[in-house]
């Protein structure tokens, strides 16, 4: 049997370990990609600071990745990711949307931002 970062480390280590095979839920493999996309920026060694936005509706059937992204909020400040649940799946999209102009605001902080809306697979838009 292949041993797991998580058998020898605990359940914390499914977000906190850049390296090494984890065991996810779903739901957890989204939080994860949004994590592990911030450190492929950073580990790329380019003069472009990036961040991440990430929006979505509470409500939507992928309801709990809210959860999962607020339980990993110290991770996140720490790789330069901001998670801003929406009042509704519209001004979610939007917000995400929005996060897209930031490098050409006068104010910005970063170069480039990775937005992720998180919504309801049902649907189309």
């Amino acid at each position: 049997m292949t041993e797991t970062t998580q058998d020898r480390a605990g359940p914390d280590t499914r977000f906190g370990a850049a390296h090494g095979r984890v065991l996810l839920s779903g739901v957890q493999a989204l939080v994860r990609s949004v994590l592990d996309q911030r450190r492929a920026d950073a580990e790329a060694g380019t003069d472009t600071d990036t961040g991440a936005y990430v929006s979505g509706y509470q409500g939507s059937p992928l309801g709990t990745i809210d959860l999962e992204f607020a339980r990993q909020s110290a991770l996140l400040d720490e790789l330069g990711i901001v998670f801003r649940p929406g009042v509704n799946e519209e001004l979610a999209a939007t917000a995400v949307a929005g996060s897209q102009l930031a490098a050409g605001r006068p104010e910005h902080t970063v170069e480039g931002v990775l937005g992720v809306w998180s919504c309801c697979p049902a649907k189309r838009w």
